[in-house]
């Protein structure tokens, strides 16, 4: 039985070896979990993030295309797909309609567009391989970060190549980096009752590490506040931080709040604010090889998303510019998701961070900070 007094100590313990720089183990996160507050949590989240990152805030000028929401499997923590055999309710853009999204932000300085939609058996690996092309012939320094790995295995596995050969063909089509969508929860046991039809985390973690091993880099999320427990969740970001000390291929980590509007597990309630900055607090903590931790402003809100830089985040996406379904068909915070550079330069300042823009790959672009240092709190330097 563990006493008020062991477990003073083994908080106290916890803090000691963060504090230290040192790595805490599976058994010290689940007890951060159960155990700790989230006042604890959030003070020895925010000394990782300022040994990493200082007080700087990242964002970046992007906008999203999904080709469509009509997709071969059913997650059951989806709102937004719509099965093949119910087609005509979604939506399907072929390479022109998608080239012309392209085309409205000519003359604009956005760095990225970021492509993740549904998997549509007509939409294959030749037609993916010329959306890639026509967008780098239209604009070859827009960075082209597109496909989960649930969109790579299904491609791969229909064209008859492996991860490796089917990842080459991208790249030379165009693709520069990989989104982290499709982890949802890696543990067997929750992955069978949530996405039973999709790849599996060894299939997940394989298109990733191979990609690292390209040269690509790439980020992952995790699918928090269902019917996952906290162990689960250890679980997940255990497997992420093998594979990131194997490869050091991940730029960020970004834990996904579960949204239950029109989905077949609207029944669950969702995470309170309190679970939720907890989350991203020990992941901060627990995932000490990852360079960076977003919060994905879209589906938190601004305002939470705001609150998330006290524990641990020092990132909170892009501009989107309202070209996102995927959490506003679901129920999230934001239902227009948009923001323009001077909105979200204000949000961070607000909260005493340094906003800089960045690229995909984390390369500053323009630090919007320099000037207002004072605004930025001593304390937290």
């Amino acid at each position: 039985m563990i006493t008020t007094t062991d477990l003073s100590a083994d908080l106290k313990a916890i803090a000691e070896k963060v504090k230290a720089g040192q790595r805490i183990t599976d058994e010290e996160a689940l007890l951060l979990f159960e155990k700790a507050s989230l006042g604890f949590v959030g003070s020895l989240a925010n000394e990782v993030r300022i040994r990493k990152n200082g007080d700087k805030v990242y964002f970046n000028r992007n906008f999203h295309i999904e080709p469509t929401n009509v997709c071969v499997f059913s997650c059951n923590f989806c709102s937004y797909s719509k099965l093949y055999a119910k087609r005509d309710e979604g939506w399907e853009l072929n390479i022109d309609q998608m080239l012309h999204m392209v085309k409205k932000y000519d003359g604009q300085p956005i760095t990225e567009v970021h492509i993740v939609g549904g998997v549509h058996p007509k939409m294959d690996l030749q037609f993916f391989a010329d959306l890639l092309k026509a967008i780098k012939t239209h604009r070859p320094e827009l960075h082209i970060k597109a496909f989960t790995a649930v969109e790579y295995d299904y491609m791969f596995r229909k064209a008859k190549v492996s991860v490796e050969e089917g990842l080459r063909f991208l790249i030379e089509a165009g693709l520069n980096s990989i989104p982290g969508g499709g982890a949802e929860i890696f543990h067997p046991e929750i992955r069978e009752k949530i996405c039973a039809d999709k790849v599996n985390a060894d299939g997940w973690l394989l298109i990733h590490e191979t990609a690292h091993q390209l040269g690509l880099h790439s980020n992952a999320t995790m699918l928090y506040g269902h019917i996952e427990k906290h162990e689960h969740l250890v679980d997940h970001m255990r497997r992420l931080r093998e594979l990131q000390d194997k490869t050091g291929g991940f730029n960020t980590f970004i834990p996904l709040k579960f949204r239950n509007k029109d989905n077949d597990m609207s029944n669950i309630p969702e995470s309170t604010l309190v679970e939720d900055m907890k989350t991203y607090a020990i992941a901060r903590i627990y995932l000490d090889n990852f360079p960076h931790l977003k919060a994905y402003w879209p589906m938190l809100g601004r305002q939470n998303a705001q609150l998330s830089l006290s524990f641990g985040v020092d990132d909170i996406d892009g501009t989107i510019d309202d070209t996102t379904k995927i959490y506003s068909m679901a129920g999230s915070e934001e239902q227009t998701p948009s923001m323009s550079t001077e909105e979200l330069v204000t949000l961070i300042k607000q909260a005493k961070r340094i906003p800089v823009e960045r690229d995909t790959l984390y390369n500053e672009i323009k630090n919007y900070g320099s000037a207002d240092r004072k605004e930025v709190n001593p304390a937290m330097n």
